[in-house]
């Protein structure tokens, strides 16, 4: 029989220091043979739901068609639902708890068409304990998808709007500024904020950056190399959100930004040259 699904694309809080994603990966292989097996990451840090669902959500509309595996799951064993929900009519289905992680991956490829709690054992592993659903539950699901079970002989068709959906922090004016949260600092130090491009307009350029107790002045960039050395800038990232970056340098260190962290953007009025803590120095061209 063809497959219906070629790809499982694996996203986890598993690491790779440990057995968990060879043996996942092994599990789908041995029920689907021919599927290939993507890994997104498995660098979500440990239990952190939030941001394994911000990462699968960045990651979302550009994974290839078929079936996403997600785990990052601290209440495995419980009484939480493992689920199963089809996006695009059925070009994709993403499979994992159901708390929160899938929640915005599911709104950025424009929602639900159906979902099923999976409750049919038939199509799961005979599990020696019940702290590895990745792979007694998620792994073999997947593979039964890319053989052609159809999503609803794996379970009990759920209604996708009870899918319980994740905290994902809004924006809000207060005193004259932006409110806004680091959403994600990426390995360079560059600091993702829940701030849409049309939300930063009516606060100039430069904007004053306040986080941690500290104050930076940023300014409005299209590519890092704009930036001098010690100088912030703040542009539309590879996902459309504003990020505060600096030129090979760390953003975030320079203002001591961590994850899920207040960010504050001023306006700053005319006679403010003040904010920089650092002296600000062109960087020095290599002529050839």
């Amino acid at each position: 029989m063809p497959l219906r699904y070629q790809t499982v694309s694996f996203l986890s809080d598993y690491g790779t220091a440990d057995e968990f994603v060879g043996v996942v990966h092994s599990v789908i292989r041995s029920l689907a043979p021919d599927v290939r097996v993507i890994d997104v990451t498995h660098e979500v840090p440990p239990f952190d739901t939030r941001a394994g669902g911000l990462t699968l959500a960045r990651a979302a509309q550009y994974l290839a068609p078929g079936v996403v595996v997600a785990v990052v799951d601290p209440g495995v064993g419980t009484d939480r639902r493992a689920v199963a929900v089809e996006v695009g009519d059925g070009a994709s289905v993403l499979v994992g708890p159901d708390n929160g992680l899938l929640a915005p991956a599911v709104a950025m490829v424009g929602g639900a068409t159906r979902a099923v709690e999976l409750t049919n054992r038939e199509y799961h592993l005979v599990a020696p304990g019940p702290t590895f659903d990745g792979r007694d539950v998620f792994a073999p699901v997947a593979a039964h998808l890319c053989n052609g079970v159809p999503l609803t002989e794996l379970g009990t068709p759920i209604d996708p709007a009870t899918l319980l959906p994740s905290m994902i922090p809004l924006t809000r004016e207060e005193d004259g500024g932006l409110e806004a949260e680091a959403l994600w600092v990426d390995r360079f130090g560059n600091v993702q904020l829940n701030v849409d491009p049309d939300e930063l307009a009516p606060y100039g350029d430069p904007v004053r950056v306040v986080a941690g107790g500290r104050s930076r002045v940023a300014r409005r960039i299209e590519a890092f190399g704009e930036l001098g050395v010690n100088e912030l800038g703040l542009l539309v990232d590879s996902y459309g959100l504003i990020a505060l970056v600096a030129d090979r340098s760390s953003a975030a260190d320079a203002l001591s930004i961590g994850e899920s962290d207040a960010v504050r953007l001023e306006l700053i009025d005319d006679d403010d040259t003040g904010g920089a803590t650092v002296p600000v120095q062109l960087r020095p061209r290599n002529d050839q």
